[in-house]
């Protein structure tokens, strides 16, 4: 593991697999540099492939006050100590963290993105989060946001009767930076995006998923949209890690 500085002093922590043209990996929602290891190896052949911990996760530092800019920094931060200019992929929120970051001319060389969710939810709902962690309850934050990704209150109680739980609840206070980053569900003016894009679906994922991958397609100039066959939210990395190769290598 090593760490680097971002803009406001906050230490991102990461990790190098492989050699070659770096590629970072930014995850979403309750994940940490741990998530897509598996993805990094399948990468590490060809690349050197970097995860890291986002800020508030991990062995990352975190900051009295969020911001998403603050976080756009911190990938900056990242592909600077990779070397500088780098193809990245983001997961979910993390999908929507990339693609902010290479509208506001972040050195990304290429542009890779998973279902990134921008569905409508409540304009209040990050404030609401934090309000949540705020008063210490953190269980309620994880159940609001499983529900609003549309996980049924039978699903989430059987959920929380798991070893998996603790997992989220630990990660609760970082519900809120992925709902500002995600915000309303708008779709932001990504026009200013210049490189080339990647954004990838499952087929099998909800219709508003598909829907709006293809909007943020539609958004970015020159961009291709790539459903993956019986592929979910949760895609299987033996499938997304060949078509990122095959992306990555262009």
């Amino acid at each position: 593991m090593e760490k680097t500085s971002s803009a406001d002093g906050t230490e991102i922590a990461f990790e190098v697999l492989g050699s070659g043209p770096p590629v970072v990996l930014v995850g979403g929602a309750f994940q940490t540099r741990l998530s897509h290891l598996a993805l990094a190896h399948q990468l590490a052949g060809e690349f050197t492939a970097v995860v890291y911990d986002r800020r508030g996760r991990g062995d990352s530092g975190d900051s009295p006050r969020y911001a998403v800019d603050r976080e756009v920094e911190d990938l900056l931060a990242v592909i600077s100590a990779a070397g500088g200019g780098a193809r990245v992929f983001g997961m979910s929120s993390g999908a929507v963290l990339a693609l902010r970051a290479a509208a506001a001319a972040v050195p990304v060389v290429r542009l890779a993105a998973y279902e990134p969710p921008f569905l409508p939810s409540s304009p209040t709902f990050a404030d609401e989060q934090s309000a949540r962690i705020a008063a210490g309850d953190r269980a309620a934050a994880v159940r609001a946001f499983l529900r609003v990704t549309g996980v049924p209150d039978e699903g989430i109680d059987q959920t929380a009767q798991t070893p998996a739980w603790s997992y989220l609840v630990d990660l609760a206070h970082t519900l809120p930076y992925d709902a500002r980053i995600v915000g309303d569900g708008t779709l932001p003016d990504l026009s200013a995006t210049t490189v080339p894009t990647l954004i990838a679906h499952g087929t099998a994922s909800p219709t508003t998923m598909v829907d709006a991958a293809r909007a943020t397609a539609e958004a970015v100039p020159g961009s291709r949209l790539l459903p993956l066959p019986d592929q979910t939210h949760h895609v299987d990395e033996a499938v997304l890690g060949p078509a990122l190769l095959d992306f990555f290598r262009g």
